[in-house]
């Protein structure tokens, strides 16, 4: 079996794998409400938030189906969101309100770039139309770990403006302060973090944030957020969902909680991806960015002098480890390595192993 190294899907448990193999199940009926509530209330437990303030939309999609969602039905007709970009991530919630005839404006930074606080500080200010500002806490692109907090601290200063939080590859291993930093909404996905399979998503919303919205066109079908949570509310769900991959989200929740939670699992990541960059060092692979500006879910690293991506990549799918190439301009320079999933200190032992086969120290 291939240990993946990329950021999701990831190396699933044995537990969560045959949770796929549960009977069949029809999303009429009462078994599925019991799933889906179920799913619901465990995601909000991960922070540890009230079922009154706040709610989980759960729906069949990937992340990025979630990041639409988000964008799509939470940016009132006549708001405006300013959206950060510092790697695909953002740029791709740029993409998804171009689509959709949303007003935005941009705040564009470099891949490898930290957020400029006072640029967001000045827009903020010139732009008084803006009602939401949009951010990738994790930005898998060059593994930075935005900072959240700076954020909304500015927009707190501007009008109390509201975040909406990609935190895709975040949820369940970084911290979310959902009530302090001011978070309307925040999406993610089952198969990063939580270690669950490919096919279900989710947005958890503060339901104040919705309620302005209620009477508000859709803009979209099937990623209607309001017309979810109305729906789930009633132990109903507007459309055909993936109930395996269902399965497997409810089993990966009560395995992430009997592991002890987020912050635990925070420890596990940093623990296996500090091995990695202390090892790599020693190889002479420098790490693209700072221990403190990267998330604890994945690091980026340039490539080792003399090797390019594929013969990397090739040598160690050999071995039985997938890594992950850079993306854009950086997919020549870069390779990226995260430790999401099911594997453990010898996994990335071996690793190291396979590597100084092909990297000489």
């Amino acid at each position: 079996m291939n240990i993946l190294l990329n950021p999701g899907p990831v190396v699933l448990s044995k537990r969560v794998r045959n949770a796929l193999l549960k009977p069949d199940l029809c999303h009429r009926e009462s078994e599925f409400v019991e799933l889906q509530n179920k799913i619901r209330n465990s995601l909000l437990d991960v922070y540890g938030l009230s079922q009154n303030k706040w709610a989980a939309v759960v729906f069949t999609g990937s992340g990025t189906s979630a990041m639409e969602a988000m964008i799509t039905s939470l940016v009132p007709l006549h708001g405006k969101v300013l959206i950060i970009e510092n790697g695909v991530y953002g740029e791709r919630l740029t993409k998804i309100a171009k689509i959709h005839n949303i007003d935005h404006v941009v705040i564009h930074h470099e891949w490898e770039e930290e957020i400029n606080i006072e640029n967001l500080n000045n827009e903020l200010k010139y732009h008084k139309e803006i009602s939401h500002v949009a951010i990738v806490q994790h930005e898998t692109t060059t593994g930075r770990l935005n900072n959240i907090k700076e954020v909304a601290d500015v927009c707190k200063k501007n009008r109390n403006i509201s975040l909406l939080v990609d935190a895709v590859s975040s949820f369940g291993a970084e911290e979310l302060k959902f009530d302090e930093w001011n978070i309307a909404a925040c999406a993610s996905t089952a198969n990063k973090c939580l270690h669950g399979v490919p096919g279900t998503s989710f947005v958890v919303v503060n339901r104040s944030a919705t309620k302005s919205m209620a009477a508000t066109s859709a803009r979209t079908l099937y990623l209607n957020l309001i017309e979810y949570l109305n729906a789930q509310d009633n132990n109903k769900t507007p459309y055909t969902q993936s109930i395996q991959t269902f399965y497997a989200l409810d089993e990966a929740l009560d395995e992430l909680h009997e592991q002890g939670g987020w912050k635990n699992r925070q420890k596990k990541y940093q623990s296996l991806i500090d091995l990695v960059r202390t090892e790599f060092i020693s190889l002479k692979i420098k790490p693209c960015l700072e221990i403190n500006e990267s998330s604890c879910v994945l690091n980026s690293f340039y490539l080792p002098k003399g090797i390019n991506y594929n013969k990397l990549h090739d040598e160690l799918k050999k071995d039985g480890f997938i890594i992950y190439a850079g993306q854009g301009g950086l997919k020549k320079s870069f390779f990226r390595i995260s430790c999401m999933g099911n594997i453990f200190e010898d996994d990335i032992k071996r690793f190291i192993s396979a590597v100084k086969k092909i990297v000489k120290p």
